[in-house]
């Protein structure tokens, strides 16, 4: 299977992002950010002492800067689909009018 110039461009490119998303996560440990997550459990537990939580993390990043890293991730993914989907969309009806036409 034989790739085209762009095909090797897209690969890259997808290479380069999954690098520029991990490597900082190695390299964070102890950030100062904390999140609105670590406020609320703050004021939860000067109203009521006595309350624990009932659900725990599935993974605890090492810092607050990499819950906001991932968030990040997680936001530009999101949109990306959904931008993509909405692409996929307008170019398929654009394509469909040409075929009618033809």
């Amino acid at each position: 299977m034989s790739l085209s110039k762009n095909g090797k461009v897209v690969i890259f490119c997808l290479i380069l992002a999954v690098i520029i998303a991990v490597v900082p996560l190695l390299f964070i440990h102890d950030s100062e950010f904390g999140g609105a997550d670590g406020e609320a459990e703050e004021v939860i537990t000067a109203i009521n002492p006595n309350y624990h939580a009932w659900a725990q993390p599935l993974l605890e990043p090492p810092g607050g800067e990499t819950e906001s890293l991932l968030f990040c991730l997680q936001a530009a993914t999101g949109s990306g689909l959904f931008f993509f989907g909405m692409g996929y969309l307008v170019a398929r009806k654009k394509f469909q009018k040409k075929e009618k036409q033809e």
